[in-house]
């Protein structure tokens, strides 16, 4: 029914190799009707999957920096899996069987669809176990030691395999291509549907040991590129534009608030036209105070960057 894929991290640091363990091992049990597949060969990679015994599936192109690229670990995923549901879920994210019962319900409703949802955050330092009993306990748990993060971006995607064919070369890892991701459907007409009332997902959390300097992914300069190869921030959408929700097993078009009405409006530009300068005049009409903000934070950023290049020039 569904392959499960996803790029993990390198394995060498202790912590994040436990978390990502923890998580192959979740999806592995929701049963016969999931596969997985990792894509890359980053370092501890290829033990991890024969420990595991899933796919590796190591040949993922990169950018100039040597960061996976999101078009390739999407085309890899779809030339090799044959089932009719694909779903990238970041390697630190728990699954229970309350994703499977989504995809049933958006299968049913739609031909194509992006289901996606926010996560809880958790703090998770040893190797979990999952069953029937176990996916209860962690569910207590995370209600009530973790917290909902904000309604950003999502952590996972899943969608019909003849969806998301065309998809920019992001880097993985990166802010900004999840957001497009929503934007993209919204775009193509494909409900986008928030299936957080429903689906219960557990993010480990973690620090940013892996990135450069630590740093966290939204300041790297691989986010920047992302933000341009999306087409500019106006695509960068949000789980509060999904369109449809899915409540007590049924897939429905989300309640039309005023907030709401507004918000498609300002949408209504960059889902309509391909214009960003329409856009942007339209998104500084309604939030003039975000806009104006938006606009200081972009100046500074920008003055700081050719700080630091005429630095390193010196």
């Amino acid at each position: 029914m569904l392959t499960i894929f996803t790029a993990p991290k390198p394995f060498t640091d202790p912590h994040v190799d436990l978390i990502q363990r923890n998580a192959i091992r979740s999806w592995q049990a929701l049963g016969p009707l999931v596969e997985v597949a990792l894509i890359g060969d980053e370092p501890g990679m290829r033990l991890a999957a024969e420990d595991l015994q899933v796919r590796q599936l190591p040949d993922v192109e990169r950018n100039r920096l040597g960061t996976p690229r999101v078009d390739s670990i999407f085309r890899i995923a779809r030339e090799t899996s044959t089932q009719p549901l694909l779903a990238y879920v970041n390697a630190d994210i728990l699954l229970m069987p309350d994703v499977l019962d989504a995809a049933r319900a958006a299968l049913k409703a739609r031909d194509a669809f992006l289901l996606v949802g926010q996560r809880w955050d958790l703090d998770v330092r040893e190797a979990l176990e999952f069953g029937e009993a176990s996916a209860a306990t962690l569910r207590q748990r995370t209600r009530s030691a973790g917290s909902l993060h904000p309604p950003g971006g999502s952590d996972y995607f899943l969608f019909p395999r003849e969806c998301f064919t065309q998809i920019p070369p992001f880097a993985v890892g990166r802010a900004g291509w999840d957001n497009w991701m929503i934007f993209h459907a919204r775009k193509q007409r494909w409900p986008v549907i928030d299936a957080t009332a429903s689906v219960l997902v557990v993010h480990q959390s973690h620090d940013y040991a892996h990135l450069p300097q630590g740093q966290a992914h939204y300041r790297l300069p691989e986010t920047d590129e992302n933000l341009r190869l999306a087409g500019g921030r106006r695509r960068i959408f949000r789980l509060s534009d999904a369109d449809f929700e899915l409540v007590e097993g049924k897939v429905q078009r989300r309640r039309l608030t005023v907030r709401r009405a507004f918000q498609e409006i300002e949408r209504a530009p960059v889902l309509r036209t391909e214009s960003e300068p329409l856009a942007t005049a339209v998104f500084a009409l309604f939030r003039p105070v975000r806009a104006f903000r938006e606009a200081k934070g972009i100046l500074r950023y920008r003055l700081r960057r050719n700080r630091i290049g005429s630095a390193e020039a010196d």
